[in-house]
């Protein structure tokens, strides 16, 4: 995410603004309201999407990283979820540069993170993420996937399916039940480990084709054990991983849980085709302890199901009785995120329609991605009525951290 030409220019148009107290006027109101989940109470409904942004060298998130959420906290951001930080287990994540949740010195980096957040007032969740077969391989080939992983590295899935090429023979490691056990017992420690690095709570990346989402998916699950076959069954490993998780926090800790029907390259898949699918699928998450669902789309205008207008998040809420994230495009005017893989950027958008659904209750917070990469001082300035003083977003903004 890069910074544009007129560098300069872009930082004061970006810079920071202090949160401003007074009441919302008009359809924006209902953005301010507090909200509290398990043991956290939030002074609004504005979240910052987690977003890959692969800036922490060496796995370790540095001062800039810090500087970046606590940045979005000073202006207002109700709740920051972080960029997927990878677990610690082997196969969690092949790139250098991306954020480790494991290891003194990541630790102590995310510590610093938390820390600075805190210091603005905000509020922050740390991603638990592990990419399984890696959905940006995908379409690569066994041996151009293989000169892209790092020496002695090797992929773990459930079922070793590609999805870009189907019949293609199993890649990476097919897991087995210690396999399994291993990354459940990851994903338990770096929930302990980010609760004591003072992380307000956790989500856990099951979206987008990564390794609970590819159990979730009937199409890279093949598998005939317990972990396959039905939605409870394809959903038993993630809902293990929470259950786990769940033990290792405690009862009132948040815990959320990102999902989603699209995958990496495969943007029409779907887990559920039917609100009652769905319900199979996420109810088994609801017992095992996760209090918030995360419904990952890419415009939060777009039904999830025929015969209804609402969306993927208010159908989440609705099968659940859990409190629900909408994301998608939020803030942007005729986007969504694949416009940016081409260069391309984004208007500012109106606010009113994605407003006016959350004050009728058909979800209860609503993300930003890159409205607020383009804007840390959204919050703020859409609290202020100041929301023609926001600035479109440059896909070039997204080569540094500000």
């Amino acid at each position: 995410m890069a910074a544009p030409a007129a560098v300069s220019g872009v930082r004061r148009a970006r810079g920071d603004v202090p949160p401003s107290r007074p009441a919302a006027p008009g359809p924006a109101e209902a953005l301010f309201e507090p909200l509290t989940v398990g043991s956290l109470t939030l002074d609004n409904r504005i979240v910052m999407a987690p977003m890959t942004r692969e800036l922490s060298s060496g796995g370790v998130p540095g001062p800039e990283v810090a500087a970046y959420y606590a940045r979005r906290a000073r202006n207002g951001v109700g709740l920051i979820i972080t960029e997927g930080a990878a677990i610690g287990h082997t196969a969690a994540e092949r790139r250098e540069s991306v954020p480790r949740l494991h290891g003194l010195e990541a630790l102590a980096g995310w510590s610093a993170v938390v820390e600075a957040v805190h210091a603005e007032g905000g509020r922050i969740a740390a991603q638990l993420m592990h990419a399984g077969l890696d959905p940006l391989l995908w379409g690569w080939g066994a041996e151009r996937v293989g000169a892209a992983l790092p020496q002695g590295f090797e992929l773990e899935s459930p079922s070793g399916v590609d999805p870009s090429l189907p019949e293609a023979p199993p890649m990476g490691r097919v897991m087995n039940q210690d396999d399994i056990d291993r990354a459940i017992t990851a994903y338990a420690q770096s929930a302990a480990d980010a609760q004591r690095a003072g992380f307000d709570g956790i989500e856990l990346h099951a979206a987008h084709g990564y390794l609970i989402d590819q159990f979730l998916w009937r199409v890279t699950n093949r598998r005939t054990d317990a972990y396959g076959g039905s939605a409870r069954a394809r959903a038993r490993f993630g809902v293990e991983v929470v259950r786990a998780c769940r033990k290792a926090v405690g009862p009132s800790y948040p815990i959320i849980l990102r999902f989603s029907q699209w995958k990496v390259g495969h943007y029409t898949a779907r887990l559920a085709d039917t609100p009652a699918e769905l319900e199979a699928l996420l109810v088994p998450f609801v017992e095992a302890g996760v209090d918030v669902f995360h419904a990952s789309t890419r415009r939060f205008w777009e039904p999830a199901f025929e015969g209804s207008e609402m969306n993927l998040a208010g159908w989440s809420k609705k099968v659940t009785g859990k409190l629900a994230i909408t994301v998608g495009s939020v803030g942007l005017e005729d986007s969504d995120f694949l416009t940016y893989l081409d260069g391309k950027g984004a208007g500012v958008g109106d606010v009113t329609a994605v407003t006016a659904r959350l004050a009728r209750g058909e979800f209860d917070l609503v993300a930003l991605g890159r409205a607020l990469i383009a804007n840390p001082s959204w919050p703020s300035k859409v609290r202020a009525g100041r929301a023609g003083d926001l600035v479109p977003f440059a896909a070039d903004m997204l080569a540094t951290l500000y």
